[in-house]
């Protein structure tokens, strides 16, 4: 072989080792730049879940204060609905105690007229006509609920009695109504006028 051969051979293999050096620069030049994009790309991929996930967590923190102000205003409002239906109860329980209690005065006077002991034969008539009037307004009252309040023989109760008087009866058991000075009153469980009375020590 000759020396141009010989020389033709290395520099052949020459280049071919400089392609290879180079084809192996560009594919680690590539492989890097491809390294790098896939680096930066995950980046931006942490970077936009970073962001999704913080709009996420202010979201359910709006949607948490949202649920919560609506839950407190049903509750205000079933509150509301209640207290008005307590009151609708209320008003219909108790609807006629203004009107009774400006009676309470007339059917005083009429059990003070029933009192008066009839001479003759007109004014017995007349005491009998009375009676039938106070009997019917009584019968009305209790129609609507009102009721005379026990007094005489049971123990004093200061939210139904009223004492005026005190005396000391040794016979008679401590604390109890002796006399009835005026008739009290109750409107079912409400009381109109305490009865007004004399109890014993």
């Amino acid at each position: 072989m000759s020396v141009l051969a010989n020389e033709n051979e290395v520099v052949k293999e020459d280049i071919e080792l400089e392609e290879t050096n180079v084809d192996n620069d560009v594919v680690e030049t590539i492989e890097q730049a491809e390294a790098e994009l896939v680096e930066e790309q995950e980046d931006n991929v942490q970077a936009e879940l970073s962001k999704a996930n913080e709009k996420i967590a202010e979201l359910e923190a709006k949607l948490e204060e949202a649920e919560s102000r609506i839950l407190r205003q049903i509750a205000d409002f079933e509150n509301f609905k209640r207290r008005a239906r307590l009151d609708q109860e209320t008003a219909a329980t108790y609807r006629s105690q203004s009107l009774v209690t400006d009676l309470l005065p007339a059917l005083d006077n009429f059990e003070r007229a029933l009192q008066i002991e009839a001479t003759n034969d007109q004014a017995k008539s007349i005491m009998q006509g009375v009676e039938m009037v106070y009997r019917s307004i009584i019968d009305a009252l209790k129609k609507e609920g009102v009721e005379a309040i026990e007094a005489v023989g049971t123990q004093f109760d200061p939210n139904v009695h009223q004492a005026v008087m005190q005396v000391s009866e040794p016979d008679t058991e401590s604390n109890v109504v002796l006399e009835e000075f005026q008739k009290g009153y109750k409107l079912k469980d409400r009381v109109l006028r305490p009865s007004m009375v004399k109890v014993n020590e």
